[in-house]
């Protein structure tokens, strides 16, 4: 059916999602776009690459995992990228976070988890070929203070890539984390000013990094690497060595 490579991005309407679907199709590939409440937005954004479809569903519910796979099985017979980029942060201390807040943090992780073992199945075990590219965050390696659920599902993600690679040793299949720092988002805007100053103040780059920045790494990891797997790339200037 398809030719052309194929590449899903979960979460790929908005922020670092978007930045790597734009990437991937600048570098050729027919791009799904997943996304859960974001429709308008991603509409704009297949219209803008001109190649691609759209791919909803709530990762949350394994019922609409399975829903999407049907989809995505009516759309293409290969997969050569899956970016497991989907992610919600729910921010409150140890104390004031309820048990409703947590699980839906990890109800995502589990999603990832779902959907990453049937595109497997699906597409690249078949075919022995594929990169998986999940996107975690610097914070699932140094910590932040009201963010436990949030710091632990990304450390989880990095677990997942370096422990998946050593599953799929002599398959063709490569796994890797990119590890974001401080990324100019959405998000990052919602924060008092102060706490902005703070974040940039220990950044030896001196800003904040751009979700295009983010998206060159997956560009490379989905098309070139082939020696590169088990790895977490981090970006974030500096922040953090790893």
């Amino acid at each position: 059916m398809d030719e052309k490579r194929v590449a899903v991005v979960t979460g790929g309407a908005t922020g670092i999602g978007a930045a790597c679907v734009r990437e991937l199709a600048a570098k050729g590939f027919r791009v799904g776009i997943h996304y859960r409440s974001s429709g308008d937005a991603a509409a704009r954004l297949l219209t803008e690459i001109g190649e691609g479809f759209l791919l909803p569903a709530d990762l949350a519910a394994i019922d609409q995992v399975d829903a999407l796979m049907e989809r995505l099985k009516g759309e293409t017979d290969r997969l050569d990228a899956l970016v497991n980029n989907a992610g919600v942060s729910i921010d409150a201390d140890m104390q004031r976070m309820r048990i409703e807040q947590f699980e839906t943090q990890r109800s995502v992780l589990r999603g990832a988890w779902y959907l990453t073992k049937r595109v497997l199945r699906l597409f690249m075990l078949r075919e022995n070929r594929g990169r998986i590219i999940n996107i975690s965050s610097v914070v699932g390696h140094t910590g932040n203070a009201g963010q436990i659920p949030y710091a632990m599902e990304k450390a989880a993600m990095d677990a997942l890539t370096k422990s998946l690679a050593r599953e799929l040793r002599g398959r063709g299949i490569l796994v890797n984390s990119v590890a974001p720092g401080f990324i100019a988002t959405e998000m990052t805007a919602r924060l008092p000013g102060e706490v902005q100053a703070g974040i940039l103040a220990g950044i030896p780059l001196g800003r904040m990094g751009r979700p295009e920045e983010v998206a060159e790494v997956v560009g490379f990891l989905a098309t070139a690497g082939s020696y590169i797997t088990g790895t977490v790339i981090h970006v974030n200037g500096g922040l953090y060595g790893g």
